[in-house]
């Protein structure tokens, strides 16, 4: 979309509140796709649930693509807003279902991988469509994604059903098969499926190829013990992915990646060519730096990571917001000093998002949640992520307007480094743990170790 507004505003002679409306409508439909893609998951399951996301995708590129006016172009944004909630909400949550502890950390990490390999073909795309006649150029660039919405529909259907999901429908010979295609070994298989009777209140020493569980699971009641009466476990769970999703977007990211154009033009960098060159680069950033993450995470850990990543990002903003200044301190001379400061610390700052906060917000909040709880657990989450987006995204020029674009990345590093508290008292390392272990971790026997934090049993047979 970024590259198809300048096309779009010329050819449908919208006005620049069009444009922005446009531009940020797609995370306020996001928001209500993740909350309904919650308990849609539960009730036809994590792989169909991908498949409705993939039409509805499908729908919204068709819509787009064809868009003969703007009340058609804004329904097809919308549309394939809601695709984009059900998609940030499935994705990690069937990935981490469907992933062995020693793997979890990789997989989970591929979804925001690739979202910013997508970014990147969208540039690429935008610059070749663009060289097209300008009714036609713009809707290519946006119908052409009805092509890997179609790949991803029929490509989720020979992958298999999460074995969570079908243990909670009581279907346990086939959970038990998935289990045997998925896992390292069939002792590993044994052990998982074994956590996972127990997480779904069934018998761990049931033998049954079918059964009613005891807790029907359609959504009844999450709400309530999520909110209302959570445990204080649950609670905890809660806040802390509350709290990551918060944070990543809180911390400046979208205004980064948005607005690196007006960034770079503020710092000096006037001619076009240099400015997408230098943008193009803000791209690459963050997909290699995410690719790093993805081989570290399952290595070095989440929580290692993330204080690092957070640490970085209070450098990197202040550094980003002090060369800035500088350069508004001395308006109409060029100081190539800080110029070079500005890029740098850009560059410093999307690589640090990349390898730990960016990735690891998807990770973390698909695993902590329990079994129960898991789909609409996560939803919140994500429905927390669209809204911080949404509000940095369309307050960022007028927050900088009002405090100086310098001032403006001083305030995301005080957020950062407020972040880095909360992730370090509040999140524990979850490296290594089965999804039905991690919920231990919350509990209040915590404590501090030098590996992160981990229980504290308070009797022989506690764990």
């Amino acid at each position: 979309m970024s590259g198809a507004m300048i096309f779009i505003k010329e050819d449908l002679k919208i006005s620049d509140v069009q444009v922005e409306i446009l531009a940020g409508i797609l995370n306020i439909c996001a928001l209500v796709g993740s909350l309904a893609a919650g308990r849609t998951s539960d009730y036809i399951g994590r792989r169909y649930t991908i498949v409705l996301a993939s039409i509805i995708f499908l729908i919204g590129a068709v819509l787009m693509g064809y868009a003969p006016n703007y009340a058609i172009l804004m329904t097809g944004r919308c549309t394939a807003g809601v695709g984009v909630g059900f998609a940030l909400m499935i994705a990690p949550v069937y990935s981490a279902e469907i992933s062995s502890p020693s793997t979890r950390g990789f997989l989970t990490s591929l979804p925001e991988l690739c979202i910013s390999f997508g970014i990147l073909l969208g540039y690429t795309s935008n610059y070749l469509f663009g060289k097209l006649t300008l009714r036609l150029g713009w809707r290519m660039m946006l119908g052409v994604a009805a092509v890997p919405s179609l790949a991803l529909a029929f490509g989720i259907l020979k992958m298999p059903e999460s074995p969570r999901w079908l243990v909670l429908e009581g279907r346990l010979k086939e959970a038990k098969k998935i289990l045997l295609l998925i896992s390292n070994s069939e002792e590993e298989a044994e052990s998982r499926f074994r956590d996972i009777k127990i997480a779904a209140g069934i018998d761990p020493d049931c033998v049954e190829e079918v059964v009613k569980p005891p807790n029907i699971h359609h959504g009844q009641g999450v709400w309530k013990d999520l909110f209302i009466r959570p445990t204080p476990a649950v609670r905890r769970i809660l806040i802390a992915a509350i709290g990551i999703h918060f944070f990543e977007h809180a911390t400046g990211i979208e205004a980064v990646v948005l607005y690196s154009p007006r960034i770079f033009h503020k710092a000096g960098v006037t001619s076009k060519n240099k400015l997408l060159l230098a943008t193009v680069g803000v791209g690459l950033t963050k997909t290699t730096f995410i690719l790093i993450a993805t081989v570290f995470l399952d290595k070095v850990g989440r929580r290692r990571l993330l204080l690092t990543s957070t640490a970085g990002l209070v450098v990197s903003l202040s550094g980003l917001g002090f060369a800035l200044t500088m350069v508004e301190l001395n308006p109409g001379e060029r100081l190539v000093w800080a110029l070079c400061l500005s890029i740098i610390f850009t560059y410093l700052y999307v690589a640090f998002f990349s390898i730990g906060l960016g990735p690891i917000t998807w990770v973390y909040s698909s695993e902590i949640f329990p079994l129960r709880l898991r789909a609409q657990g996560a939803s919140i989450g994500v429905a927390v992520n669209r809204l911080m987006n949404a509000i940095v995204s369309m307050s960022f020029i007028s927050i900088y307007k009002a405090i100086t674009i310098g001032g403006a990345f001083f305030m995301f590093a005080g957020v950062s480094l407020v972040a880095w508290w909360f992730f370090f008292f509040l999140l524990p390392e979850t490296k290594g743990k089965s999804l039905e272990e991690i919920e231990i971790l919350f509990t209040k026997n915590t404590r501090h170790e030098n590996e992160g934090l981990e229980i504290q049993p308070t009797t022989s047979n506690s764990v």
